[in-house]
């Protein structure tokens, strides 16, 4: 059991999708006694066993099939097998299997900087399910965020030209150096129009400015209204930690709100 939770464990901090598979019941003659429990990623299956033979080939590929499904919203799924009509033994019995899935709907947050702020938001976001993108133009900053296979951090020249780069469906964080690399970057964003979230830091002054210099660009007002500045809730004081949970807290209302209009009929999933 306990090397059990340390692989889990290690897959959970590492991003990397699994299924968690448990025989939570049986009738009759079964080939395992309930609460087997096996884990497996895409590469098959990693460590456990409920019963081995016909059944757990059948659990096997069931599982591999739910972890490939993007298109579904569910992280759980419930089966009840005989195993004879439905596995092809010769057991009489039946099981009751509980599957759940774990680091497939990555939420995709895209933050350009790595000041103060981003260095404390980042380790905060690396505790949700989600997978971070952080570009800078300092090699130092980028070197001072933590390691992890959730982080993907780019030192470049230019900010703006890596645009394009990113993918529409990322959420999109601009708290560079300075206004005038923020307005550059925010600029790029907005004429794609396409992110479904695009915050900049700042203050509600900066906001103005934003503004006004995005209506001198040509920018429709429809389209500069989407920009979300200040960036956060207005809550906590004025230090990076207490900036960083306003964000956190914002990114997790405006992620969730997103998933409820996408998915109107459908309960949100767990994702962190």
């Amino acid at each position: 059991m306990e090397k059990h939770l340390k692989q889990m464990q290690f897959f959970l901090e590492s991003g990397i999708p699994f299924v968690a598979v448990t025989l939570v019941e049986v009738k009759g003659s079964t080939p395992r006694a309930q609460g087997g429990r096996m884990l497996l990623t895409n590469e098959g299956l990693i460590s456990g066993t409920i019963g081995g033979g016909l059944v757990e080939a059948k659990a096997l590929d069931f599982a591999l099939d739910f972890l490939a499904d993007n298109q579904l919203t569910e992280q759980t799924k419930f089966v009840q097998w005989n195993l004879n009509r439905d596995a092809g033994m010769s057991c009489g019995g039946s099981v009751k299997l509980f599957f759940e899935r774990f680091n497939t709907n990555f939420w995709e947050i895209v933050i350009y900087g790595a000041g103060h702020v981003a260095q404390a938001l980042i380790p905060l976001l690396l505790t949700f399910e989600s997978q971070l993108t952080c570009l800078d133009t300092r090699q130092e900053w980028l070197d001072r965020l933590p390691d992890s296979p959730k982080l993907k951090k780019f030192c470049v020249k230019s900010l703006p030209e890596t645009v394009e780069n990113t993918t529409e469906k990322a959420f999109v964080l601009i708290m560079t150096q300075g206004h005038r690399s923020d307005f550059y970057v925010a600029q790029r964003f907005l004429e794609r129009n396409t992110q479904p979230f695009l915050g900049v830091i700042g203050s509600r002054s900066k906001a103005a400015t934003l503004q006004k210099e995005l209506k001198k660009e040509g920018l429709k007002k429809v389209v500069t209204e989407r920009l979300v500045c200040p960036l956060g809730f207005s809550l906590g004081g004025n230090n990076p930690k207490e900036i960083a949970v306003s964000i956190s807290a914002q990114l997790l209302y405006e992620r969730d709100k997103l998933y409820q209009k996408i998915h109107p009929r459908n309960p949100l999933p767990e994702m962190s």
